[in-house]
């Protein structure tokens, strides 16, 4: 009887465990655009050379092709090319750029070296300036405003233009067009039948306290759920739950505090993709 009841024990762990090892560590996207948003630089006020610069180079990259260039490295076949920061020093003619090296594929780090959409950009600017490139990496909630108290010349950070954000910097032409997207389970069917932004909503706006959303803090994901009267955003009833990061509320997800995550498109599919290859 021992034996049997130890066999038994066995097949129920083996059984436990690859359930357990199975869709619970593979996320998916719900491929619907929540929002419509444009990215752009966050430059020092008190710069207008330098907002003028930056214009002019993002026109220079969008028309001779090194800006699609740059992307395909992260979105298509491209190997990304690592970026290095020097040190800040005043006696030097530097740029000194902000970041939240959170945000693959616009910016993140390895090791000691940036990488990422943004990163790249910034390394082509500081080289078309005749500049040394200096990185600063701090919270995302933060970047603006380091811009805004002369700590840095320009923020770029995967910044959607908005009109708070302005206090602190004075936005560039914009260079890409993003959008908020959901991060669910793989095996979620909440959002199954969905075909368009107002079926999700309709889904979200059912929703009260008792369903838990992740986003990263400071981000148009959070100001989407908590809503904004100037960004147009009515919110919803949802438990919003802030990360320094996106892939800290899918895993946070995974391990089944959260219902969802909204964040930005490009991250939510960079991030749902790397959680899938580990899985």
């Amino acid at each position: 009887m021992k034996k049997f009841l130890a066999l038994l024990l066995a097949v129920v762990m083996v059984f436990s465990f690859a359930a357990c090892g199975g869709k619970s560590g593979t996320v998916k996207v719900v491929e619907i655009d929540l929002t419509d948003e444009l990215y752009a630089f966050g430059v020092d006020k008190d710069q207008p050379e330098l907002l003028e610069d930056v214009n002019a180079f993002i026109k220079k990259i969008m028309e001779n092709g090194k800006f699609d260039e740059i992307c395909n490295k992260y979105f298509g076949d491209g190997t990304p090319t690592p970026v290095t920061s020097a040190e800040q020093d005043d006696s030097k003619d530097q740029l000194v750029v902000v970041t939240n090296a959170e945000f693959a594929p616009f910016e993140y780090k390895d090791g000691d070296k940036y990488l990422g959409i943004d990163m790249e950009i910034a390394d082509l600017l500081a080289k078309e300036l005749g500049k040394e490139l200096v990185i600063l990496n701090v919270d995302f909630d933060a970047v603006c405003l380091h811009v805004g108290q002369k700590k840095a010349d320009i923020a770029m950070a995967g910044l959607t233009i908005s009109e708070d954000r302005k206090e602190h910097v004075t936005f560039t032409d914009s260079y890409y067009t993003a959008s908020q997207r959901i991060i669910v389970k793989e095996d979620d069917e909440t959002f199954k039948d969905c075909k368009t932004v107002e079926d999700v909503e309709k889904i979200l706006n059912g929703f009260d306290k008792d369903t838990k959303v992740g986003v990263q803090n400071g981000t148009t994901g959070e100001i989407y759920c908590k809503g904004d009267k100037e960004w147009e955003f009515d919110g919803y009833a949802m438990d919003v739950k802030g990360y320094k990061n996106g892939a800290l509320a899918v895993q946070d997800m995974l391990n089944g505090n959260l219902d969802l995550v909204i964040i930005d498109a490009a991250p939510a599919a960079r991030i749902a993709a790397s959680f899938n290859e580990k899985a």
